[in-house]
């Protein structure tokens, strides 16, 4: 019975991820969000829909009264979360915190499924994080010209850095992160935010190219920090952010192609200096040579994509704790495995959307240094979202990043609530601030009703003098009856 209720569910979540990633792209083509509130709504109880199914086989396979407790705390924090920020900030984008919320409900359900203790310590900082970046709205709307903090940021991005280059500790090759009373944090989660927002104001000001240099210069030192940490995932993350970031702000090509030029460049010398780097290499060029060693880790991932197929086994019926450190780089293989390839495609485009709709968001702001901002924030999450799930299907050599929201980490969560916060904040403050032109507009037209209307006669009326001048002046030449015949 119990397997029936799986694989009944499995296709009902199947089918429910697609409505939901179809609402999310429709979303995207309606240019006034009341129009898509609709979808909006719909796309919140297809989150709790699916939810439910996941946890009431949990309950099932676990029998334990805890995974009660734990659904009914997660149920209360997705309905609080939304309420809260909607109540707080009317203009807050629905879709970007119904796709929070998707990510969230997924990773949650997967954790909670391969560790209960994990998930129990996710959702903890997922409580912290969510209440956290709930004033960073206000906080941006009160510092409203950050661009003046921009070189407190860099210094902020380059000191946090050199700490972990002195204090780091060593994981997987590559020092990542330090621990302080007991809590490990990964300095480059945090630091990529402060990176977007002081090269965003230091080419927003930069006048000439001995300005770009300086900045450029910045962005070097934090990523040489990174080459030097051996942390090259994440220095390929600030590289193409800031590379994206300086084309928009000067429109000239020859920088994409110096850029790309310089990235080739960086690849080789790290395929020379680092062993790390040419052991990742030739597990990504042919796992099954080492598959008990070098390719353990990608052959497992590749084994679960491929035994789940398109539609999946279901919760519980795969091996995905068998794929080492799969809590993290390789969550997108454990729900292939169990939930299905479909559903990984649909997060995937989920994720593509929150991309699209970020640069849409960039778009809309009128102050340039915070179009950047929104710019390579967007960057950095794309191309966060491409290293983790193509390195998991073998597209890329494995990185060693996280998959937004979803994969198990602290620290990347925090600083993917930050960002998702820092996009709402602009798009909040843009559009009370169109909120308010239209009011005084309104406003005006209410004092006096008739200048459009006099405007438009006065308009009128020389329009017709003109006229009259010009067939005055047009004489027509009488020609005599005879010449005429």
């Amino acid at each position: 019975m119990i397997n029936l209720f799986i694989t009944a569910s499995k296709y009902i979540s199947l089918l429910l991820v697609v409505l939901y990633t179809y609402c999310n792209f429709r979303y995207l083509s309606i240019p006034d969000q009341e129009d898509a509130e609709p979808l909006c709504r719909w796309q919140f109880r297809i989150i709790l829909l699916i939810h439910f199914l996941m946890n009431c086989i949990i309950f099932l396979k676990t029998e334990d009264v805890k995974t009660l407790i734990f659904y009914g705390a997660q149920l209360i924090f997705f309905i609080g979360y939304g309420l809260l920020f909607k109540t707080l900030y009317p203009n807050v984008n629905r879709l970007l915190l119904n796709n929070t919320s998707f990510f969230i409900a997924y990773g949650l359900i997967m954790l909670e499924r391969l560790s209960f203790n994990k998930a129990i310590k996710q959702f903890v900082i997922i409580l912290a994080a969510a209440l956290f970046c709930m004033i960073i709205p206000y906080l941006i709307d009160k510092i409203w010209d950050l661009v003046k903090w921009r070189y407190f940021f860099a210094l902020f991005g380059i000191g946090m850095l050199m700490v972990v280059f002195v204090m780091g500790a060593t994981s997987y090759g590559a020092k990542m992160s330090i621990s302080v009373a007991g809590l490990t944090f990964q300095s480059s989660e945090i630091v990529k935010i402060s990176f977007v927002l002081c090269t965003a104001g230091m080419l927003n000001l930069a006048e000439n190219f001995k300005d770009i240099m300086k900045a450029s210069a910045v962005a070097a030192l934090h990523m040489l920090v990174l080459v030097a940490c051996k942390d090259l995932g994440s220095a390929l993350i600030y590289f193409l952010a800031y590379l994206v970031m300086l084309y928009i702000a000067t429109n000239r090509k020859v920088y994409l192609f110096l850029g790309s030029f310089a990235a080739m460049g960086a690849a080789v010398v790290s395929y020379k200096l680092f062993s790390h780097v040419r052991t990742r290499i030739y597990a990504w060029m042919d796992p099954w040579a080492d598959i008990d060693n070098k390719g353990y880790q990608i052959t497992q991932s590749l084994f679960a994509i491929g035994t789940g197929g398109f539609a999946g086994l279901g919760l519980y019926q795969g091996l995905p704790g068998k794929i080492p450190i799969v809590e993290k780089d390789f969550i997108i293989s454990a729900i292939s495995e169990e939930m299905g390839a479909v559903t990984a495609i649909c997060i995937t485009l989920v994720c593509l959307g929150c991309f699209m709709q970020m640069m849409m968001i960039a778009t809309y702001m009128e102050y340039d240094f915070y179009r950047l901002v929104a710019v390579g924030l967007a960057i950095e999450y794309i191309v966060q979202v491409f290293l983790t799930i193509g390195g998991a299907i073998k597209f890329i050599p494995s990185t060693g990043v996280t998959l937004p929201f979803v994969s198990y980490g602290g620290s990347s969560l925090v600083s993917s609530f930050i960002v998702f916060a820092i996009i709402q904040a602009l798009y909040i403050i843009q559009g009370n601030e169109d909120e308010m032109d239209e009011q005084e507009a309104m406003e005006d037209y209410a004092e006096d009703p008739m200048e459009d209307e006099e405007d438009y006669y006065d308009d009128s009326e020389d329009y017709d003098e003109e006229e009259e001048s010009e067939d005055e002046d047009y004489e027509v030449e009488e020609v005599p009856d005879d010449e005429f015949r």
